[in-house]
């Protein structure tokens, strides 16, 4: 699997805006979550190997944090066409089975990932209580291959601080994930395509 590494958009990047479909129908906008204590914006799908990795502590994880105030919403941006098990009647499916309990909206033309400048499959962008960009990057150190356990480490102490109204860490480091599946000739320009480290 070839794997891409995210583009660690700027941080107090304010929260580029959303309206889009969740899996049950209703359409979920960026508004909804303001006077949230904090937002996750996760572009994350069903098919990609690395995700499917943190799968069952991702859904552990936002249970958890979204009962202490930290809003969470799951975005797919891949191109259901092509890879149709990314389509939004198995997202309904995976919700369910994963058991999130957040929304997961899908992003049929791509943009609102284009607007986080998202690269990878997950990326993570946490935003504090004013929607500011606090933290990108990785869930944790584990891999699909590398034996390290699956904890949420590294977005766990980036919510712990945003709770604890802290600076967080310096030295973030990016997701590795599959690149999002863009549609043909709708590759953004700041996506080189070029594998991770």
């Amino acid at each position: 699997m070839v794997k891409t590494a995210s583009t660690m958009l700027p941080l107090r990047t304010a929260a580029p805006d959303f309206s889009l479909p969740n899996v049950d129908g209703r359409a979920v906008s960026l508004n909804e979550f303001k006077g949230s204590k904090g937002l996750l914006v996760a572009f994350i799908c069903n098919h990609c190997p690395f995700v499917v990795h943190i799968r069952p502590e991702f859904a552990k994880f936002a249970r958890e944090y979204q009962a202490k105030g930290i809003a969470i919403v799951g975005i797919s941006s891949n191109d259901a066409t092509a890879y149709p098990a990314d389509g939004p009647d198995k997202m309904k499916a995976e919700a369910a089975s994963a058991g999130y309990e957040f929304p997961y909206l899908f992003d049929e033309t791509q943009s609102v990932a284009k607007a986080y400048r998202a690269a990878c499959t997950p990326d993570l962008f946490l935003f504090d209580g004013d929607q500011k960009l606090v933290y990108r990057g990785q869930f944790d150190d584990s891999r699909p291959t590398n034996g390290v356990p699956v904890t949420g480490s590294h977005l766990r102490a980036a919510c712990d601080a945003v709770l604890a109204g802290r600076t967080i860490e310096d030295g973030q480091r990016p997701s590795i994930g599959c690149n999002i599946k863009w549609k043909p000739g709708n590759e953004p320009n700041y996506f080189t395509g070029q594998p991770a480290e």
